[in-house]
């Protein structure tokens, strides 16, 4: 069944659209309880709900645990947590559902809705389409606005303490580190978690307001966390997204390391170490060839998926492996959390700068890159690829110029009205043309917005 409202990473849009808004949010709730009790949690069985910290949040927090009160479930708020802090605690807890309402990396005026089923795990597919299935009609809607819940319950300290523990006491004294929250969920547990190892915190990003979160700050502006480590001479830098659910991380020079990088880097210390679970790293089909090619020098192999974390977890459980992630900084290693959690990822590196007292301008020289480009641009229609003649035709003629020296790929964005170009080849000008053909044939094909 083909999924109407759930993207890539959950339900998102602009606060108060079509979509992201407190009346569908508490139908939304009531669907998902529906999904729950028939999977078979007990009537009054705890939900966990979290937020980012949009001043939106709190309405649509209240909003959806209306829906979930509906449908027979006891909601729990949990307050602003880190994302991976919630799934833990439903893991923890042995909740059957969890809940946290976060746009993620998306301005301020955006926001969210993602779930998490028993023992902290994101939905699959099938399970986002079978709660969309049980949505109430709009005249159905739970009163939202009758529905307090019972004070706040604190899932940082738990989180913050476990997250600690993964590194020995005093590990990083006479680190500095400069920590970037973006003025979002990780503002209280990042900084804590690092100076409770010992190290030397410098801050940007954690004095939220509501309408601040990702404003020039966190990983999708990590200029000045760049500027930050050089003229303090710190060791790295730490950037997260708005729910810290992801990470990326600037070297000592102030270049900056994606997700793709972490991963080479956590998986050749694994490999190493003979701890890379099935010998196999998940990536999904937007991380560099690079990758692939690091591993397998390394004695491992790589396994691709689709774009979105969730799929990169699905397969890991049907591997049997434990790492694989994102280069947009998603790191899940289950070892450490059931889902993608960028401070775990943060603390795996220290580990390997630790065992191996290399900088990490030195660790970040495993991976050699692809020559890589990529292009976003807004559409104001996505419509179907397979009735897009003229941008199927520039991807075959691509592929089979570029052969197994390169490749191209062309996707929608879940969450956003754009559509995403992709080309590695060995050189840059083979880059840039592909994606100059690409985007002409995106031109051909799809209207613009005006």
């Amino acid at each position: 069944m083909k999924r109407q409202y759930f993207g890539t990473d959950g339900v998102r849009g602009p606060y108060g659209g079509p979509v992201v808004n407190e009346p569908f949010a508490a139908r939304l709730g009531l669907a998902a309880a529906r999904w729950a009790r028939a999977a078979g949690a007990p009537v009054g069985s705890t939900v966990l709900l979290g937020r980012d910290t949009r001043a939106s949040g709190p309405a649509l927090l209240s909003a959806v645990a209306a829906g979930l009160r509906a449908g027979g479930l006891a909601p729990v708020s949990l307050g602003v947590a880190p994302t991976p802090a919630v799934a833990r605690a439903v893991r923890a807890r042995g909740a059957p559902l969890g809940v946290v309402i976060t746009a993620s990396h998306n301005p301020a005026a955006d926001n969210g809705i993602k779930f998490f089923a028993s023992g902290g795990l994101q939905l699959t597919d099938a399970d986002e389409a079978a709660i969309e299935s049980l949505l109430p009609a709009p005249e159905s809607t739970p009163p939202w606005r009758e529905a307090p819940l019972p004070p706040e319950e604190d899932a940082t300290a738990a989180y913050s303490a476990d997250l600690a523990a993964l590194l020995p006491a005093a590990a990083l004294a006479g680190w500095r580190i400069v920590v970037d929250a973006a003025h979002g969920a990780t503002a209280g547990t990042t900084p804590v978690v690092l100076r409770r190892l010992g190290a030397e915190i410098h801050a940007l990003g954690t004095a939220p307001d509501g309408t601040n979160i990702n404003d020039g700050l966190g990983s999708e502006h990590p200029e000045r966390l760049a500027r930050e480590v050089t003229a303090l001479g710190a060791r790295l830098g730490v950037a997260h997204d708005g729910d810290g659910d992801r990470c990326i991380l600037c070297d000592e020079t102030g270049a900056i390391l994606d997700g793709d990088e972490i991963l080479v880097i956590l998986a050749l210390d694994a490999l190493r170490r003979g701890t890379l679970d099935a010998n196999t790293l998940v990536a999904t089909v937007q991380s560099n060839l690079g990758v692939d090619a690091a591993i397998r020098a390394a004695g491992g192999r790589v396994e691709r998926t689709d774009v979105g974390d969730r799929h990169v977890l699905a397969r890991l459980l049907a591997l049997g492996a434990r790492l694989g992630g994102e280069s947009s900084g998603h790191i899940i290693d289950l070892s450490a959390s059931p889902t993608g959690d960028g401070l775990a990822a943060v603390l795996g590196v220290l580990a390997v700068m630790r065992s191996s007292g290399l900088p990490l301008s030195e660790l970040r020289r495993s991976l050699r890159k692809f020559p890589q480009g990529t292009r976003n641009l807004r559409v104001a229609e996505k419509k179907p690829l397979a009735d897009c003649p003229a941008i199927r035709a520039e991807i075959a003629a691509l592929e089979t110029e570029l052969g197994t020296a390169g490749r191209v790929m062309v996707r929608f964005s879940g969450t956003e009205p754009k559509i995403r170009l992709l080309a590695e080849a060995g050189d840059d000008s083979t880059v840039m043309s592909a994606l100059h053909r690409l985007e002409s044939a995106v031109k051909r094909d799809l209207p613009m917005p005006v």
